[in-house]
């Protein structure tokens, strides 16, 4: 009787995991891999948008529709339509299109919790709350006229979201290294947070130069000088903490793959940027594409700066964690 109740209780048991089992691959994505998916995606368009944010500032775009959210009280305002209507235009649909996305990773983030690491539906509600903040700055840039202060805040939460989206997709994807590898790990964690950190403290003052047209003002009228001094200072140490980690990733032997080829991307697009900053202050802005690209070199460097870190700290907990606590983890593909 005994006998027969355990072999009952055990295919009760086995007959939910042998379900979740014939789901799992009647599936044409796995859970996991279809948030790590989206995020990546959301995170490449948010990028396009923060791009197509500069130009419509460098054209002097920014009120080119007068209106919010409409454009001259339409959706499409075909009759008053030129570059700057439509650079203005575009950036509000992209924009918008970023959000709903959003909307959708939040929901398949809730709607696959049982089968997805715990933190990441808090996550995706994290960037779900920055992208609404993120509408909302954006239409108080055009009711409060391009104030500076609210353009500087709108391009810094830009940039929260967009590493938010980076370091949740990168999260999803762990390396395959060594305990060799893992203990040199948490020192590259803390130097890629610090570079990270220093590059989005410039970018923020990058926005107040730009938001306040300080260089132009700065060379014109000697007003505006102190912004402009701050973020061309503020060049040194984020450069200085980027370089300290690609030599520092050359110069350790023990390093997985991805760490090595995240941070030599890291290498080249700081010398990308420090050339193309060098040629905008030297040109006075007056490339318009050479200060859309520094914007958008920035925002990349920001973004390698964030996966590597993730990357990092995740070999790093790799090597802390107890083997029996590894294999109890689901595989993250």
């Amino acid at each position: 009787m005994t006998d027969s109740l355990s072999s009952y209780e055990s295919a009760q048991t086995a007959e939910p995991i042998a379900n979740r089992k014939s789901e799992s691959k009647n599936r044409f994505v796995e859970p996991v891999i279809l948030i790590r998916r989206m995020a990546f995606g959301i995170a490449i368009a948010t990028w396009m948008v923060m791009a197509i944010g500069s130009a419509t500032r460098v054209m002097n775009a920014g009120l080119a529709c007068p209106d919010w959210p409409l454009c001259y009280g339409t959706v499409l305002p075909a009759e008053q339509m030129n570059l700057q209507v439509f650079l203005e235009w575009f950036h509000r649909l992209v924009a918008s299109s970023v959000g709903f996305a959003t909307i959708v990773l939040f929901g398949a983030s809730w709607y696959f919790r049982q089968e997805l690491p715990k933190w990441l539906p808090w996550a995706t509600s994290g960037s779900l709350s920055l992208v609404v903040f993120q509408g909302i700055l954006g239409g108080l840039t055009v009711t409060q006229l391009l104030r500076f202060d609210i353009v500087t805040a709108h391009l810094g939460t830009g940039l929260l979201f967009f590493s938010s989206l980076l370091a949740i997709a990168t999260a999803l994807k762990s390396p395959k290294n060594s305990l060799n590898e893992q203990s040199s790990s948490q020192k590259l964690a803390w130097l890629g947070l610090t570079a990270a950190l220093l590059v989005y403290l410039q970018s923020i003052l990058g926005a107040l130069v730009a938001s306040q047209w300080a260089l132009h003002q700065c060379f014109a009228s000697q007003d505006m000088c102190i912004v402009l001094n701050a973020h061309l200072i503020g060049v040194i140490p984020a450069t200085l903490a980027s370089i300290a980690l690609v030599v520092t990733v050359w110069l350790i032997k023990a390093i997985a793959p991805i760490l090595r080829l995240v941070g030599s991307l890291a290498g080249l697009l700081v010398f990308a940027q420090v050339a193309i900053g060098y040629a905008t202050y030297k040109l006075h802005l007056q490339v318009e594409p050479l200060t859309i690209a520094h914007q958008a070199t920035g925002s990349a460097l920001l973004g390698t700066l964030i996966c590597f870190t993730v990357l990092a700290f995740r070999s790093s907990q790799k090597a802390t964690q107890p083997s029996e606590q590894i294999q109890a983890q689901p595989a993250i593909r």
